[in-house]
């Protein structure tokens, strides 16, 4: 039989008699650690100090605060609203109190004399409960771990990618201003990261052959709209010491769910190189 080791009742009746037939009725069938209020405002300070009670039996007929009053307060407070109250009592027996009882935030409503069986399969019933739920919350927090370290796992991965790419990589936003880039992109440009975040994709960028080259950014945002993505385009970077860097460009949409542009994501491949292979050519067969 489980005994239910590690739980904790909070005993609440004004009657010491009543008290200490409670508390021998526990644990003759229960290992629980036991607390016990005579008041309803010793009750409140107890349930309020302590986060680790698990259950609340509480007497409804008590001088000055009487059951359905403390009841009400512990459900007012954050700290004690979740726990489960058992009312029990001799005197309010009709079917109005008993609504009354589950209105103020009961979760059980038992007459005196108590029937032992019925009252320790009661406790056990909320253990059960609480056991559960609490292996739930084991089970999600487990998931939750591994989910995490999957998707930190995954960060890393995509960091080391972005960070070691011999691609340039700038992330702007719809209105082509740059959030974020990778080292190959500093290194091809010339400028720290912080000096390009913030700047105008049209600061570092220009795509040849186009008189409107300023302009440029309503006409891509059209074509992204419209296709998704613009590949192998070729332009040239302008470096911070004015230099013209040719390289081979895409870019690609990210759209959010009502298919507007959230970001942009631009490639470019340095070309630098096959330009002079391609002009050592052209000199060396006269081309």
């Amino acid at each position: 039989m489980n005994r239910y080791a590690g739980f904790r009742v909070l005993a609440v009746d004004d009657n010491a008699h009543n008290l200490f037939t409670l508390r021998s009725l526990i644990h003759k069938h229960m290992d629980v650690e036991l607390l016990e209020a005579t008041s309803g405002k010793e009750a409140l300070e107890i349930a309020r100090a302590d986060p680790r009670i698990d259950l609340i039996i509480l007497d409804v007929q008590m001088p000055q605060m009487d059951g359905f009053e403390t009841a009400r307060m512990l459900k007012l407070h954050r700290k004690t609203r979740d726990i489960p109250i058992i009312f029990l009592t001799a005197a309010f027996k009709t079917e109005e109190f008993q609504q009354k009882g589950y209105d103020v935030g009961a979760a059980d409503y038992l007459l005196k004399p108590i029937d032992d069986n019925q009252l320790i399969n009661k406790i056990s019933t909320y253990f059960r409960l609480i056991e559960k739920e609490r292996q739930l919350n084991r089970l999600l927090e487990q998931k939750v771990a591994e989910r995490t370290a999957e998707l930190a796992q995954a960060n890393r991965h995509l960091e080391n990618i972005l960070n070691y790419m011999g691609e340039a990589l700038l992330i702007l936003d719809p209105a082509g201003r740059i959030k974020r880039v990778n080292p190959a992109a500093c290194e091809m440009l010339g400028y720290t990261e912080r000096e390009l975040v913030g700047m105008s994709i049209g600061d570092v960028f220009e795509e040849e052959g186009q008189e409107e080259a300023r302009a440029f950014m309503g006409t891509w945002l059209e074509a992204l709209i419209r296709t998704g993505a613009l590949r192998d385009i070729e332009a040239a970077f302008i470096a911070k010491d004015g230099s013209r860097v040719p390289v081979l460009f895409s870019r690609t949409a990210i759209t959010g769910e009502k298919g507007e542009i959230d970001e942009i994501i631009c490639i470019a491949k340095n070309m630098s190189g096959y330009r002079r292979v391609e002009a050592e050519r052209k000199r060396s067969t006269g081309a």
